[in-house]
Order: structure tokens, then sequence, then C-alpha cells
């Protein structure tokens, strides 16, 4: 699995035209899922996310995880994460996972967030959403595993 952490001061995912989630302070999280990816990737990933030390303590210093600073999340599935431009123009996506393999995991990633105390919104699978993401830095953090 991988993920694009973005911290934001807010962030929107709208449907054809409805909001259907949206966050203040926190992060956005796109979520890519590949071929073998399990519960354990989706787990240890949330939990990474949750603790990630991205925020500004009382000192001016990134030293504040999400769930210091009472932050939430806006957990985007994103399969485009594995894409594979390196040969001609056109990215080859075969590196993703199936959608019937990767809705599930997104949704488990999802929920360990919650059960680490982390309000979660979410965008819609396999959706055509408009996303606003006001980058807050900007901090961009590439985790995978």
């Amino acid at each position: 699995m991988r993920a694009v952490v973005q911290r934001v001061s807010k962030a929107t995912v709208s449907v054809e035209g409805q909001v259907v989630g949206q966050i203040g302070r926190g992060v956005v999280v796109l979520v890519g899922v590949a071929h073998g990816d399990a519960q354990e990737q989706a787990e240890w990933l949330a939990r990474k996310v949750a603790g990630l030390r991205i925020f500004e303590d009382s000192a001016g210093k990134m030293n504040a995880s999400l769930l210091d600073v009472g932050g939430a999340a806006l957990v985007i599935s994103q399969f485009t994460l594995y894409a594979d431009a390196r040969k001609g123009r056109r990215p080859s996506f075969t590196d993703a996972a199936l959608p019937e393999a990767a809705e599930p995991l997104v949704a488990d990633f999802a929920q360990v967030l919650r059960d680490e105390g982390v309000p979660v919104e979410t965008g819609v699978f396999q959706a055509h959403m408009l996303v606003e993401i006001h980058n807050d830095g900007p901090v961009t953090i590439l985790l995978e595993r």
C-alpha cells in the first residue's frame, strides 16, 4: 500500500456536485492498494499516519501528531498511485489491485484510523471526485508498506 499524506488547513471532496466529505485541520490521505496487499498493510499504514509527527508543537517544530493536535483525516482511494509510466507516455495501472480487493482495504485503513481516535471522512470508491486540498506548509509525505 502507498499513501500520500498532505497536511491541510482544510479539505473537501465532492461527487457530482455534492460534498461527501470535509475536514478542517488535519491530513488528506490518498491511498493506493497494490496486488498482494492485505489487512496488515492497511493497519500498519493507518497507525503510521495517526502517529506521524508532521504538525508543529509549541516550539514551532514538527513534533506533534494528528492525534496530538486533534486533527481529522480525509481518506481518498487513489489507484493512480500505482501508475507505471516508465515506458511510453500512457501510464499502466497493472500494479494496482482490482477494485474488489482494494475497496475493503481502503475501508479497513479508514476504520483503523477511527479506532486510533482520528475523525475520518472519506470519498466515494470508484467515483469521479473533486478534491479541494488546502495544503498547509506545504507538507507532503509519501508512505509505503
